[in-house]
């Protein structure tokens, strides 16, 4: 009953001790409790509760009853890290009992195996055990064995055994009332489902475990593990260290199992030094190779001693002890049947290559790439990695293209397994070095055709297909609605200076209800997208000048892209362009306000070094004709039209010259109407959208009460223009939470990705619609590229703040050249021009950005 009701099991076990059993029936109470607190209580209460339990079992003078103890006490023991004391609890435990109880002590010394990172003994001991159980009939302790002896193939890589067992013991589970059991057998389906590279369907899974396990009330620290092994995989390190960290707080809180404080540590470990931080991976995993060692946890202390060395890599520490504890820790894990093998020969390979010592280098990197051939989609990246080291040790130019091709190819086909914007454009990540590779062996031995086409290999990859729609969830529909309401809600509270607290939390819940439910959606978008054809982007720009910003070694270089050809300049350093970028971001936040004249020539002077820092000599060979700019994400907040050379000049900017391609090459809606929306709360009132209104045959108008968020979405839906005044909200810590305030509540990207056809051409006048976060390998996550892949050719959106007041000018204007049949870059140049010729509108004028290709 303890795994089907916990909190019933505990407290008729309670009743029974104080009703004064006899020493059989107290033997099993305190064997209850102290099941219930080792699982998910104090592991101290829990020993003095089972050796209580076998006392009274040998004064019962029951072998069978003792022996059953004795198992149960041997898991606790390995538990609390007493990993001898447990390993001999259970040589007594199988000593004194028999047939069906014997195969119950088995099945838990095979867990213990498997905790301790035994497999070969727990495969060994459930082999024992399963026949028995099926013989009696046990359907409970049935289950459990083939649960566990799939998570043991799981640990070994061997997918389609785990799930074979997996599929045999939910059928089993389904015949019992054992829901803490069907629960955990959930979790272990999303652990298989993650292990064979299906990330949406493993966060599915353990999501559905997590409200199983709340029902019963009890704590998933294994769960915890498990859901940050899938985060750090889709790219979310920072959240899965974030949730690491929390429940070591709450297991140390309880006074819980040590061995899974030394897993979480791990977890932990393995997050911060994706996320960057190697001082804490160091830290933490300095701390679980202690725990492991302690707890008699070879396996496991492998894998800690392997992000530890790792994390002192990455915090640039190298050396030929380094690579010796690389390799011997490879060995080990090889030995083992461990799949991250091959992670620990790269990394061995790795640093003999920052060495020169290229011998060692080879033979390390040749067996991690044997593991590029078969397996899950990341295990096959890291040999595809290894490959093209290999390849430039070796001064093979050809052979490094052909591995990084190869490598993301691989990452392409599991990306467009995701149906999240969001995971598609965190995961390119993974590929991050292949691509740098790719494009320093272009740069090198290749011309500026060649390292055009790889950069664009890895730039703006999540817009080459659209994200998969949300289906019609009535839950996640009433989310959205409840969060809109909610948010509605702590506005008004703030303006009135009440406290929000209880909102801003119920906010926050929701938000993290909405999100998970979008991460949970597969792709269906076969492939990888389409593959970028320099030939045929040559081709279409006639005219026009593309300028994309490829970023080698930290060194802008700039590919000038027409008259069918491509050229190379090199330009500054991204860092200093980035430094300068947030200097004019700064001055124009201060010129959106009067009285900041001063500050003008500041920001002009700016605009200066900029230039010379993106274009360099390139600027001067830009030709007359319109220009389209590719920067990096991590410039994506440059006010491209403050540039010198290109302040008179029809400019435009796109993500990828690829998603220009797309964008050039949308045709409009044939019968796409004019919506014009102006919501709440702007100082200006939106005093553009009634006289926009004149400017166009039977528009439909939104007016602030009318512009709620259904019927919004309702006439975008297919739109040919729309026109948008309302508050912009960008979130970095969660983009695809920015949004724009409407009389009902904030409209969230997420709910622009319901629609079937974003407009085809959108503005934005109001402030830091253009943001965004710059994530993965080169992609950018935010409301205008969220619109871009679903339909949208063209917007205009403000990167910095902006005057309400002159925004309006500037607007008319805007329209008046789009009714004048001319593209949104050339109308806003024009809208430029024909503005009052002071600080505070010239800012306006430099905030706004043309996007795409409409």
């Amino acid at each position: 009953m303890v795994f089907a009701a916990p909190g019933d099991a505990l407290a008729r076990a309670e009743a029974l001790l104080a009703a004064g059993p006899p020493p059989l029936h107290a033997s099993v109470a305190h064997q209850v409790i102290g099941i219930w607190q080792r699982d998910w209580g104090d592991l101290r209460i829990a020993l003095h509760h089972l050796r209580r339990a076998r006392d009274l079992a040998a004064r019962a003078d029951s072998a069978e009853r003792e022996g059953d103890v004795l198992g149960t006490l041997g898991v606790a023991l390995v538990h609390a890290g007493r990993t001898r004391q447990g390993l001999a609890a259970f040589e007594r435990g199988v000593v004194r009992t028999t047939g069906h109880t014997r195969a119950r002590v088995l099945f838990r010394r095979a867990y213990a195996w498997w905790v301790l990172g035994h497999h070969r003994e727990a495969l060994e001991d459930v082999r024992r055990a399963i026949p028995v159980l099926r013989q009696e009939n046990d359907v409970i302790w049935t289950a459990r064995a083939l649960t566990l002896r799939a998570t043991v193939h799981l640990a070994l890589g061997a997918v389609d055994r785990a799930d074979a067992d997996f599929t045999a013991a939910e059928a089993l589970w389904d015949t019992t009332g054992q829901e803490h059991d069907k629960a955990d057998a959930v979790e272990s389906r999303g652990l298989a489902a993650f292990r064979s590279g299906d990330i949406p369907a493993a966060l599915r899974l353990l999501a559905e475990a997590e409200q199983r396990y709340a029902r019963l009330g009890t704590p998933t620290f294994m769960l915890d593990i498990r859901r940050c092994e899938v985060l750090m995989a889709a790219g979310l390190a920072p959240e899965a260290l974030a949730e690491a960290d929390a429940a070591i707080a709450e297991l140390d809180g309880i006074g819980g199992q040590s061995t899974r404080k030394a897993e979480l540590l791990l977890t932990a470990a393995r997050a911060a030094r994706l996320a960057g931080d190697p001082h804490t991976a160091t830290a933490r995993a300095a701390v679980a190779v202690r725990l492991f060692a302690a707890q008699r946890r070879t396996w496991w202390e492998t894998h800690a001693r392997l992000v530890l060395i790792e994390a002192r890599h990455a915090a640039g520490r190298a050396s030929g002890r380094l690579v010796a504890e690389a390799a011997a820790v490879a060995e080990k894990l090889a030995a083992s049947g461990a799949p991250a093998a091959p992670e620990a020969w790269l990394l061995a390979g790795r640093i003999a290559l920052d060495l020169g010592r290229t011998a060692d280098a080879e033979r390390h990197l040749a067996r991690a790439a044997r593991s590029r051939r078969s397996g899950p989609p990341l295990a096959r990246l890291t040999g595809w990695a290894a490959q093209a080291l290999r390849a430039r040790a070796a001064g093979s130019s050809r052979g490094v293209l052909e591995a990084c091709r190869r490598g993301l190819d691989v990452l392409d086909d599991h990306r467009m397994t995701l149906g999240a914007s969001e995971l598609r454009a965190r995961a390119t990540a993974q590929g991050a070095e292949l691509a740098a590779l790719a494009q320093r062996a272009s740069l090198e031995h290749g011309g500026p055709r060649r390292l055009l086409v790889w950069s664009e290999r890895w730039r703006a990859t999540a817009l080459s297909a659209p994200p998969t729609r949300p289906p019609a969830d009535p839950e996640l529909l009433g989310d959205l609605t409840a969060f809109r309401e909610i948010a509605a809600r702590a506005e008004e509270a703030r303006s009135e200076g009440r406290p929000v607290p209880a909102l801003e939390r119920e906010q926050r819940r929701l938000e993290r209800e909405i999100r998970a439910r979008t991460l949970h959606l597969r792709g269906d978008a076969p492939g990888g997208g389409d593959r970028f054809d320099a030939a045929r982007l040559l081709a279409r720009l006639g005219e026009t000048r593309l300028v994309e910003l490829a970023v080698v070694d930290g060194r802008v270089h700039v590919l000038l892209c027409g008259q069918g050809r491509v050229r190379r300049f090199t330009a500054g350093l991204l860092a200093e362009a980035e430094a300068e970028a947030e200097h004019v971001q700064a001055g124009l936040r201060r010129l959106a306000h009067p009285g900041a004249e001063a500050r003008l020539p500041l920001v002009e002077a700016a605009g200066r070094r900029l230039e010379e820092l993106l274009l360099g000599e390139a600027a001067g060979q830009l030709g007359s004709g319109p220009l389209v700019v590719v920067p990096p994400g991590r410039l994506h907040r440059v006010p491209w039209a403050l540039l010198p050379s290109l302040r008179e000049r029809v400019v435009s900017v796109s993500p990828s010259a690829s998603s220009w391609l797309r964008a050039r090459e949308t045709e409009p809606p044939p019968d796409g109407g004019h919506v014009l929306v102006r919501g709440p709360g702007l100082a200006s009132g939106g005093a553009e959208v009634p006289e926009l209104a004149g400017h166009y045959s039977d528009p439909t108008v939104l007016d602030e009460e009318d512009a709620r968020v259904p019927r919004v979405l309702r006439e975008l839906d297919g739109a040919a223009l729309a026109h948008i005044a309302a508050h912009g909200t960008f979130r970095n810590d969660s983009p695809l939470f920015s949004s724009l305030r409407m009389s009902d509540g904030p409209l969230i990207v997420h709910d622009f990705e319901r629609l079937a056809r974003s407009p085809y051409r959108l503005i934005l006048s109001c402030c830091d619609t253009a943001r965004f976060a710059s994530v993965g390998a080169d992609e950018l996550l935010g409301l205008v590229t969220a619109l871009l892949p679903l339909g949208t050719a063209g917007v205009v959106a403000a990167s910095a703040p902006v005057n309400d007041a002159a925004v309006v000018p500037l607007m008319l204007a805007l329209h008046k050249g789009l009714g004048a049949g001319l593209s949104l870059a050339e109308a806003l140049r024009d809208a430029r021009a024909a503005l009052p010729d002071d600080a505070v509108h010239r800012a306006t004028g430099w905030a706004f950005t043309a996007f795409g290709a409409a």
